[in-house]
C-alpha cells in the first residue's frame, strides 16, 4: 500500500516537473528571436484594430539594417491620463520589436536627481527644443505643480529627432479627447521619426517666385520647421529651362501676379513627370489693409491665367467669396476715451475657422484652422483621366456666398450676424487630387517645340501617371504676420486679435508630409482609437450593485465548486455498508 502511494507521489511529481519545463520552454520560445525578428505573435480582437500596426510601419521596420534606439522620457508618477499614455508609448514600442530586433528603448525620468542636475538636463532638453507642460496634480498634501517632458527621443546612426507625444490643447476640446488622440497617433509619429533618420538625404521643397508671391520673411516660419526635416528655397521658373527631379515639392504661396505660357508648360511638365504641387492660391484681391480707412471697397479677381491649367486637372476655384457664422473676431473703433479710440470685438465671417470633418491622414485629429477671403471650389469638374477627389477643408453648414461684384464694408458688423441669411450647405476650401493627370498641352504641342525639348534632353509626357496635389483656396493659409521694420515675424497661424494659435501650420506640413510620403507611413496618422468613456452617472447609480455582485459571486462560485467536489469524492470513495 505504501509502495503504491510512493509511485504515485513520484509520478505526479514527474508530471509536474514535465509541465513546468513544458511552461518554461514555451516562455523560451515566445521571447526568441531570429534575425532579429520575434517568435511570438498575438491576436488583436479591438474592433478598431489598435494593436495592429500598419503594413508601410512594418515594411519600414523590416527594412532597417541598424539600432533604432528611443528614449522616452515619460518615466515617474503620473495622473491617470499621462499614465494611459506612458504605457500606451511601451505598447506600442513592444509593437516595433515584435517585428524588428533593432528596436531598443528606455524610459527616463528628467526629474530624477539633485537640482544642479535637474537644471542642466532641463537646459539642455530646452536646446534640444523639448519644452515641458506644467501639470498640476493633486496629491495628499495639497496640489503640486509638476513638469512633465511628454517626449521620445529617436536616435539612430548618429543623429537624432524629438517626437512631441501629446498633441497641443484645442479650446473646447476635453482633456482625455487629447490624450486619446496622442494615442491614436503614436505609431505614425514614432514611424515617421525613424523613416525622415532613414532619409539619406533631406527631400527639397521649393517655393516659387517671380509672380508676386509671399516674400521669405512671409514664410518664414513655415520653412523653419520645414527645414528640420527638408531642404527650403526659392525658384524663379523663368530662369530654368525645366523643373528638375531635384525638386521634390513645390509651394506655389499665394502669387498675385499672372504667369506666362512657358511657366505654365514648365509647371504642366513638372506634375506629368511626377512632381507634387501644392497650390495655394487667392482668387480675389482683398484683405483687410485694403478695407481700411475706406467707406467701401469692390474687390476684384486677381488675374493669375491659372484657370485653364488648374481646370485640366479637374479642379476650379470660383470667382467669390465664403463667409461662415463660424469665424474669428476683428477690432473695430466703436467710439473715443479721450483723444484714444475704443476698440470692440466682433465677429467677421470673411475669416473662417475650419475645424477638420473627415479622418483621412492628412487633417485628422488637427485644430481649427483659420482662413482669411477664402472662395469656394468647384469639384465637379470632369476630366477624361481616374482621378479621386477629397475635401480636406470646408466651411460649416452655416454658410453664404458673395459672387464679385460685391461692396465691402464694415457696417453690417455693427448689427448681430443674421444667421438665418447663412444657409448654403459647406462649401470646398482645399482639395486633395489622387490619380494620373493629363497634360494641358496635349495634342497642342509642336513638332519645333519637340525638337526643342530633344536637343535640351527632355521628352514631353501627355500624362503624370499616379500622382497626387493640394489645392487651397486661400494663400494666406501660409502667410505669417511680418514686422517689417524690425524684420521679425510671428508663429504661422497666430490670430492676435484672438489671441490664439490655430493649426494652419499643421496642415501644411502635413499636407507636404502626405505629398512627399511615398512608402505611405502617414497612413497610420488614420488608424483610430475609440474613446470609450464610462457612464459616471449610471456608474454611481449602480454602484453597489456591481460592488455587492463582485464580492459575493467569487464566494457563492467557490462554495459551489466545494460543494460540487466533496459529492464526487464521496461518490467516487465512499464505502458502500
Amino acid at each position: 500500500m505504501t509502495k503504491k502511494k510512493n509511485s504515485k507521489k513520484i509520478q505526479s511529481l514527474i508530471q509536474l516537473g514535465l509541465l513546468l519545463g513544458i511552461v518554461l520552454f514555451l516562455n523560451i520560445l515566445a521571447n526568441a528571436r531570429i534575425n532579429g525578428r520575434a517568435m511570438y505573435t498575438y491576436l488583436d480582437m479591438t474592433e478598431e484594430k489598435r494593436f495592429t500596426l500598419t503594413d508601410a510601419s512594418r515594411r519600414l521596420l523590416k527594412d532597417l539594417d541598424d539600432v533604432v534606439y528611443v528614449k522616452v522620457l515619460l518615466d515617474g508618477d503620473f495622473p491617470a491620463g499621462f499614465r494611459r499614455l506612458q504605457s500606451a508609448t511601451q505598447d506600442m514600442l513592444d509593437d516595433f520589436r515584435s517585428v524588428s530586433g533593432f528596436v531598443e528603448y528606455d524610459f527616463e525620468n528628467p526629474n530624477d536627481g539633485s537640482v544642479k542636475e535637474i537644471n542642466a538636463r532641463r537646459e539642455q532638453l530646452a536646446k534640444d527644443g523639448i519644452n515641458p507642460i506644467n501639470l498640476r496634480v493633486k496629491g495628499v498634501e495639497g496640489t503640486e505643480e509638476r513638469q512633465i517632458y511628454p517626449y521620445a527621443v529617436v536616435y539612430y546612426k548618429n543623429r537624432n529627432i524629438p517626437v512631441n507625444l501629446l498633441e497641443n490643447e484645442v479650446p473646447g476640446v476635453p482633456p482625455e479627447v487629447i490624450l486619446n488622440n496622442s494615442v491614436s497617433l503614436l505609431e505614425y509619429k514614432l514611424a515617421n521619426a525613424i523613416q525622415k533618420l532613414q532619409a539619406a538625404r533631406k527631400p527639397n521643397i521649393l517655393f516659387t517666385k517671380g509672380h508676386g508671391e509671399l516674400m521669405s520673411l512671409e514664410t518664414a516660419d513655415l520653412e523653419k520647421t520645414l527645414r528640420e526635416f527638408y531642404e527650403t528655397g526659392r525658384i524663379d521658373l523663368d530662369s530654368v529651362v525645366a523643373i528638375g527631379p531635384e525638386a521634390s515639392a513645390l509651394v506655389i504661396a499665394k502669387p498675385t501676379r499672372p504667369f506666362s505660357e512657358k511657366d505654365k508648360f514648365k509647371l504642366d511638365q513638372y506634375v506629368m513627370n511626377g512632381g507634387k504641387v501644392l497650390w495655394l492660391l487667392d482668387r480675389v484681391r482683398v484683405d483687410l489693409d485694403s478695407l481700411r480707412g475706406r467707406s467701401s471697397y469692390y474687390p476684384n479677381e486677381y488675374d493669375l491665367n491659372l484657370d485653364d491649367l488648374l481646370f485640366r486637372y479637374g479642379v476650379r476655384i470660383q470667382p467669390d467669396l465664403v463667409l461662415d457664422v463660424q469665424c474669428s473676431r476683428i477690432p473695430l473703433a466703436t467710439g473715443m476715451v479721450g483723444n484714444a479710440p475704443q476698440f470692440d470685438y466682433f465677429r467677421y465671417p470673411y475669416h473662417l475657422v475650419v475645424a477638420p470633418r473627415i479622418d483621412h491622414p492628412i487633417v485628422k485629429s488637427l485644430g481649427a484652422i483659420n482662413l482669411r477671403y477664402p472662395s469656394s471650389i468647384d469639384t465637379s469638374v470632369i476630366v477624361k483621366t481616374n482621378l479621386k477627389k477629397t475635401v480636406l477643408l470646408e466651411s460649416s453648414p452655416n454658410s453664404r456666398l458673395q459672387f464679385l461684384p460685391v461692396e465691402m464694408n464694415f457696417e453690417f458688423l455693427r448689427e448681430d450676424l443674421k444667421e438665418d441669411k447663412f444657409n448654403k450647405p459647406p462649401q470646398p476650401l482645399a482639395l486633395l487630387l489622387e490619380g494620373d493627370f493629363p497634360s494641358m498641352y496635349e495634342n497642342r504641342v509642336t513638332e519645333s517645340l519637340l525638337e526643342g525639348l530633344k536637343d535640351l534632353g527632355l521628352e514631353y509626357k501627355a500624362h503624370s501617371g499616379p500622382n497626387k496635389m493640394i489645392v487651397v483656396s486661400d494663400g494666406d493659409i501660409a502667410r505669417n504676420k511680418v514686422n517689417l521694420v524690425e524684420q521679425s515675424y510671428s508663429p504661422l497661424g497666430y490670430n492676435e486679435f484672438e489671441r490664439y494659435l490655430f493649426a494652419n501650420k499643421d496642415f501644411i506640413v502635413n499636407s507636404l508630409e502626405y505629398l512627399l510620403d511615398d512608402k505611405g507611413v502617414i497612413e497610420a496618422r488614420g488608424k483610430e482609437v475609440r474613446l470609450r468613456l464610462l457612464d459616471t452617472v449610471r456608474a454611481k447609480k449602480e454602484k453597489g450593485f456591481w460592488q455587492g455582485l463582485n464580492i459575493i459571486s467569487p464566494l457563492a462560485f467557490l462554495a459551489i465548486f466545494g460543494l460540487i467536489f466533496n459529492w464526487l469524492r464521496r461518490r467516487k470513495y465512499g464505502r458502500k455498508i
